[in-house]
């Protein structure tokens, strides 16, 4: 059974490496949590390696730029791995194929500085899925229509971010995976970039090897931080990653609260998720 856990500080000296969720643990869409960025920093301070790691369709670098403007110091981690890059790397392998882009304009950084032909659904080789082109009004519902003429061609669809809601301020907005999901309802074939997948893990492991002078991390030494048990728990223990669960996510109004989460309800989430956390806290806080 997990437990609460007050404090970080003594949990981190287990470990050499965090892989820590960047919207609901790091910041809520709307401004950072100053204490969650305190304790990544106070944890590089002490020799450790931080490495923010995201679902965001959108490149590293982009994603840093968002940051900033939510006043995330960049002192706070010494790296971003992103389901957008690793979309980027799947894009930069199809450029002989035109590709039809669901998504917002914001996203357009996965395709930068690459020579893509894009297309419309109807003679497109392949979908890059990065999220719904209206999250403030659409439904996975809304497009319905869409994905019918996409299955009836068989197209290959890239998920750029496979969670399916992520918090904004106060509210849940839909994201690439509830369309990625209802694609593969379908019966189309469907790749995911991001976390509870493998190869976002490969990205942020060997980014953490090249900052530590190529030095691979032992996995017992690499702790994942995060608030979804469908990607930040499924996604390490499946990697062979340790996981420390923050309350303070996308599942805070599961379990009672966010100020005081009911502990019994979320053993039984762990439970029925299959995972097991190595501790449990509110809010990320040193």
């Amino acid at each position: 059974m997990a437990d609460f856990i007050e404090r970080f500080e003594p949990l981190a000296r287990d470990y050499d490496v965090v892989l820590c969720d960047v919207w609901g643990v790091v910041h809520n869409g709307l401004a950072a949590f100053p204490a969650a960025c305190d304790a990544l920093l106070r944890f590089r301070a002490g020799g450790g390696t931080a490495i923010l790691i995201t679902n965001a369709p959108r490149s590293g670098e982009a994603v840093g730029r968002i940051l900033d403007r939510l006043k995330v110091s960049r002192d706070a981690y010494d790296a971003i791995a992103t389901s957008g890059d690793v979309t980027r790397g799947i894009v930069k392998a199809r450029l002989a194929e035109r590709v039809f882009h669901l998504g917002p304009e914001r996203d357009l950084s996965i395709f930068a500085g690459l020579n893509v032909q894009f297309a419309p659904p109807e003679t497109a080789g392949y979908v890059v899925c990065s999220g719904l082109f209206d999250d403030t009004i659409e439904t996975p519902e809304s497009y319905r229509e869409l994905l019918a003429v996409l299955h009836a061609r068989s197209l290959f669809m890239v998920c750029a971010n496979p969670d399916i809601v992520v918090e904004r301020g106060d509210a849940l907005v839909y994201c690439a995976g509830a369309l990625a999901d209802a694609y593969a309802a379908l019966g189309g074939k469907v790749l995911y970039c991001g976390k509870p997948h493998p190869p976002i893990y490969e990205l942020a492991l060997a980014t953490a090897t090249a900052l530590r002078n190529g030095k691979t991390p032992c996995r017992q030494r690499v702790l994942a931080i995060g608030d979804s048990v469908r990607t930040d728990l499924k996604g390490a223990a499946s990697f062979g990653l340790d996981c420390m669960f923050v309350t303070s996510g996308i599942h805070a109004e599961e379990y009672g609260s966010r100020e005081a989460p009911d502990l019994a309800a979320l053993n039984a989430m762990f439970v029925a998720g299959g995972v097991k956390p190595c501790g449990v806290m509110r809010e990320l806080v040193w």
